[in-house]
């Protein structure tokens, strides 16, 4: 199922945030995932990922693919028992972000 005019309604919303909740196994990493794809420039011309589907329709869009630096980051696997231990595990999962971009 093509998932991607998530992307525009997205981006023409032009919010300062966005908090995408959803209930579990529900798809919230696939678009994180599709939308990473999207933006990063670590997938600059690689139209093929979009060009069959809907997102790729607009000209707009296809200019913007591979145009951003992205931080793609997921707290998935951040587990703790208590409000201590999960911030700990955040805290965690950002310096082994950190570490991996130098």
């Amino acid at each position: 199922m093509d998932k991607t005019i998530f992307i525009k309604n997205w981006w023409e919303s032009q919010d300062d945030v966005t908090l995408i909740t959803r209930p579990r196994r529900f798809g919230k990493t696939m678009t994180m995932s599709m939308l990473n794809s999207f933006f990063s420039m670590k997938y600059t011309g690689r139209s093929e990922l979009f060009e069959k589907l809907d997102i790729w329709k607009d000209e707009k869009f296809r200019k913007l693919q591979g145009t951003y630096p992205v931080i793609f980051m997921t707290f998935a696997g951040v587990k703790g028992k208590n409000y201590e231990d999960t911030v700990k595990g955040i805290k965690k999962q950002i310096v082994m972000l950190m570490r991996s971009t130098r």
